[in-house]
């Protein structure tokens, strides 16, 4: 199972990586490290680890943060590292995504068994951290999102939008889980947000120079990002 399979360490202590990558090269895997958050959300992005070893006590951003922006666009399986081994931290990192959670010092071979655990378990679907929409581009590891090539400066709440709207994009996306997603449950009622939001996102977004809408409304039921057709790409 793990013959060939690569596995990226992200963890700031030099020492560990380095025992790490002993106990997995002798395990068959090809490692890849990282020293900090955001080298390591580039990493997958671009070397496409077959499962990522992750340490919470990052220097440059919280582990946890790291897994957030890490399952906006991936579902590669996440092992946590990490000498915090309170109740409160172990729910924390599963709820923000982890498939499982070891605490330092580790025996080699559970921790071995673990990793082969979450890799039988992981699912096999390709991960994209970028979306393309006619003239519309987003980056999910950085939340950049272009129009024609040019920033569009967008808020939280409108990027956090977008973003569900693009990873359902051709679908309509209701209401309530738009409202749910971003708000939380208690807003499922709160259309007004919604609205508010939306009008100033499609502002930004839908370009007006060639009648480029991608934001669609769906009356009574909710949004939807359209998928331009290659011809009219073209002809745009």
């Amino acid at each position: 199972m793990t013959d060939h399979a690569t596995a990226l360490v992200v963890d700031d202590e030099k020492q560990i990586r380095k025992f790490l990558r002993i106990v997995l090269e002798e395990d068959h895997y090809r490692v890849l490290e990282s020293e900090s958050g955001k080298q390591g959300l580039a990493d997958v992005a671009l070397r496409r680890p077959d499962v990522v070893l992750l340490d919470l006590g990052l220097p440059d951003m919280e582990g946890i943060a790291v897994l957030q922006r890490l399952r906006e666009w991936s579902q590669v399986p996440v092992l946590i590292l990490s000498v915090r081994d309170g109740p409160e931290d172990k729910v924390a990192a599963l709820d923000a995504g982890a498939d499982d959670y070891v605490t330092k010092p580790f025996e080699a071979l559970e921790l071995l068994a673990r990793l082969r655990a979450i890799q039988r378990r992981s699912h096999s679907a390709a991960d994209e951290p970028f979306f393309h929409a006619g003239h519309l581009a987003i980056d999910f590891t950085s939340h950049a999102v272009t129009l024609k090539g040019h920033e569009v400066k967008l808020t939280p709440t409108e990027y956090a939008l977008l973003k569900i709207l693009a990873q359902h994009a051709g679908k309509i996306v209701s209401h309530k889980q738009l409202l749910r997603e971003v708000w939380g449950p208690n807003a499922e009622e709160q259309s007004q947000y919604l609205r508010v939001y939306m009008t100033h996102l499609r502002k930004k977004i839908d370009s007006s120079e060639r009648g480029e809408k991608l934001l669609r409304t769906e009356s009574g039921i909710g949004y939807r990002l359209v998928i331009p057709s290659k011809r009219n790409q073209e002809e745009a």
